[in-house]
């Protein structure tokens, strides 16, 4: 440890430390720009100056200076105040004077600072520079005269994002920030950008003018875009989410999120159910509560309980989950689902589908073999992760499936199951990369488990990662990617077919052959609407997405940003999420509506509030006990071994932007597709 002695205090710090990060341990803040924690140092702001002795007998850049023995650092003298203010002057000298109509205004880094250094008047008389603004997408609204060349977030896309596509041009008064290519920046992490802009330069084009941040309740939440469980908060006015930012979580997130996370927002207000519907002579009709309920008892009452079968969709919270579960189980149906995609997953080999090595824990793994997965696009936020371990070295990646760029560089092993085959058998050259980690990684894709030989790609996976040392009393490398945010918390729950229930599959072909009589999709849309044949459909959901446009009765739900509800992630981190403002209309939350009509058929379910519901859940699982926490799976056998078939490993998202009813009803998204497949040109992006 290193002794240093900060404004007359003397601490100790790791070697190696900068000056800045000694000053933080000591509890004394040293305003800066340029710096970031997640960043490499750049030390062109110059904001973050202080006096050092023994050193150089002028301020010098804490970000960019190490510590010494015996340093004696000044935060507060007045070489130091007198520096600030100059740095602060020249800063503002081509600064326009936006901040009655800026939409950083309220939450800048260059305002709070100016307060402190600032000068209530400036010594230059020439005019100000203007630049021209740039065209960054349908996500990013540039205003490129304030910015101040920190270079942030050109050090953010290229380090983490991987897109090497801002720069800057131009040397000193004519430095400018742009693209390389005058096109729009292609990473799907782009909106971070916004955040670590210290002045208005770039902020969000879909929040631009529509709220001022003091204006606006803030909600701690959950993130159900994808199944990484990404912290997140949740700024709305009345019933209208305003936007969504990311919160601290280092064992998750860490401080990004996904661009679809980010802006998928406003497909929260659009193709919404906000009432109940009765098919009446073939035409969807607005009921009330109790008709609609009346309509699905009478078709309840008519049909065994065999005949009837529920399936859970990609973004079902468990509370639903569990009494919807609860509600066939006293029907006497044992045809339930939460597999929308047919994965060969679930039962009690809890390992087999969650992320065992945990996210955090990819800063350990020393390689890396992914089998018929698409990171980038199934998971931005673990793709980031693992760029992030890539960039320390050391990290070998080898993939089976698409030859994708996933911004690190990757050893394309080959496209299909004979690949994996041979490196199961250990026939393969890149085995010998995987022999020599100490805590290799296996990631197996969710997609490639969901074909009909899922299960013999199951087990050939389970024995690459038991081959190679994967799994070991202190290491479990072996990981399945989900991608639905409910589907780990629907595997947990067990809604899963009892003995002799149908599968997805069986539950569709039930339908079509007249053998199924009624099925209740609780926000199902990824599934294969027209084979449900003459079903009695009932759809509980939020979106009128395509379980809508088939469904005989619609029961109006809750949005995530509506309900307190429990979600698993992908590597069984049990998370809530919390109500952001009241249901639109007449919806109700999804628990509650299932509650409520087990009464109407005198099948009441024994809860009445979320507590009591939420003790039942552990009843059924006690993984559910452990909030915020992942419970070690037990190693065990899992998959089937058997003959796999010949067809490549192909990702099972073809637009990262679209892939639930929220993201198809976004506008935003929409505008992100149709510059996805323009190949990211300027034209068509602006809103």
């Amino acid at each position: 440890m290193v002794k240093v002695t900060v404004d007359g205090t003397e601490i100790e710090v790791e070697p190696g430390s900068t000056v800045l990060q000694a000053c933080e341990q000591a509890g004394v803040e040293i305003p800066r720009f340029c710096y970031h924690e997640r960043l490499s140092i750049a030390g062109n702001c110059r904001m973050c100056l202080v006096e050092v002795s023994p050193g150089p007998p002028k301020p010098a850049a804490s970000c960019a200076m190490p510590v010494g023995e015996g340093m004696e650092i000044k935060t507060d003298s007045d070489m130091v105040k007198k520096a600030r203010r100059g740095v602060m002057e020249m800063l503002l000298i081509n600064h326009p004077l936006d901040c009655p109509i800026c939409d950083q205004g309220g939450e800048c880094d260059l305002q709070d600072q100016a307060l402190l250094y600032g000068f209530d008047r400036s010594r230059f008389a020439e005019n100000k520079r203007a630049v021209p603004e740039k065209e960054f997408g349908p996500l990013i609204k540039t205003e490129m005269t304030r910015c101040i060349h920190c270079t942030r977030c050109v050090r953010f896309a290229t380090e983490v994002a991987g897109v090497e596509e801002l720069g800057a041009t131009g040397r000193g008064e004519l430095m400018e920030i742009n693209t390389y290519v005058g096109g729009a920046v292609s990473s799907e992490l782009s909106g971070n950008m916004i955040d670590i802009c210290p002045v208005g330069a770039l902020t969000s084009k879909p929040f631009a003018f529509t709220a001022r941040p003091w204006e606006l309740r803030k909600t701690e939440s959950i993130d159900v875009m994808d199944a990484v469980g990404s912290a997140i908060r949740v700024d709305t006015r009345g019933r209208e989410v305003m936007r969504v930012l990311p919160r601290l979580n280092e064992e998750v997130n860490q401080e990004w999120i996904s661009d679809k996370t980010r802006f998928a927002y406003d497909g929260l207000k659009r193709q919404r159910l906000d009432r109940p519907y009765v098919r009446r002579n073939g035409k969807l009709e607005p009921a009330t509560w109790d008709e609609a309920f009346a309509a699905i008892a009478h078709a309840v009452g008519v049909l065994d309980g065999t005949a009837m079968a529920a399936i859970a969709g990609d973004l079902a919270d468990c509370e639903s989950m569990v009494a919807l579960k609860d509600l066939m189980t006293e029907l006497g149906s044992p045809h339930i689902d939460c597999r929308q995609d047919g994965a060969k997953l679930g039962g009690a080999a809890r390992a087999a589908y969650l992320f065992n090595t945990t996210i955090a824990g990819i800063d350990e793994a020393d390689a890396c073999l992914i089998v018929g997965a698409n990171p980038r696009k199934e998971a931005a936020i673990i793709n980031a992760r693992l760029r992030e371990r890539w960039l320390r070295g050391g990290f070998p990646v080898g993939v089976i499936g698409e030859d994708a760029d996933l911004t690190y560089r990757i050893a394309h092993l080959g496209a299909g199951p004979e690949t994996l085959a041979a490196v199961a058998r250990g026939d393969h050259e890149f085995c010998n990369r995987l022999e020599a980690a100490e805590r290799p990684m296996v990631i197996l894709g969710s997609g490639a488990v969901a074909r009909d030989d899922g299960a013999a790609v199951l087990a050939a996976a389970r024995s690459v990662a038991e081959r190679f040392g994967c799994v070991n009393e202190d290491w479990n490398g072996f990981n399945l990617l989900q991608r639905a945010a409910g589907r780990v918390g629907g595997l947990e729950a067990g809604f899963l077919p009892a003995g002799g229930g149908r599968n997805v599959a069986g539950i569709l072909a039930g339908a079509g052959a007249g053998e199924i009589g009624l099925v209740w999709l609780l926000g199902a849309d990824e599934i294969d609407t027209d084979a449900l044949g003459a079903a009695f459909v009932v759809y509980q959901g939020h979106h009128g997405d395509a379980g809508a446009h088939r469904a005989d009765v619609i029961l109006p739900g809750a949005a995530y940003t509506e309900k307190d509800g429990t979600y698993v992630n992908t590597e069984g981190r049990v998370q809530r999420a919390r109500a952001a403002h009241f249901p639109l209309g007449d919806a109700k939350e999804d628990w509650a509506i299932i509650r409520a009509f087990s009464g109407v058929i005198g099948k009441t379910l024994p809860y009445d509030s979320l507590g009591e519901l939420r003790a039942r859940m552990v009843e059924v699982n006690t993984v559910f006990a452990s909030l915020d926490q992942v419970i070690a799976a037990r190693w065990e056998e899992f998959g089937t071994p058997g003959e796999m078939g010949s067809a490549p490993f192909v990702s099972p998202v073809a637009n990262f932007y679209m892939t639930d009813p929220i993201s198809r009803a976004s506008v935003t998204m929409a505008k992100c597709t149709e510059m996805a497949a323009g190949g990211g040109e300027r034209t068509g992006t602006d809103g």
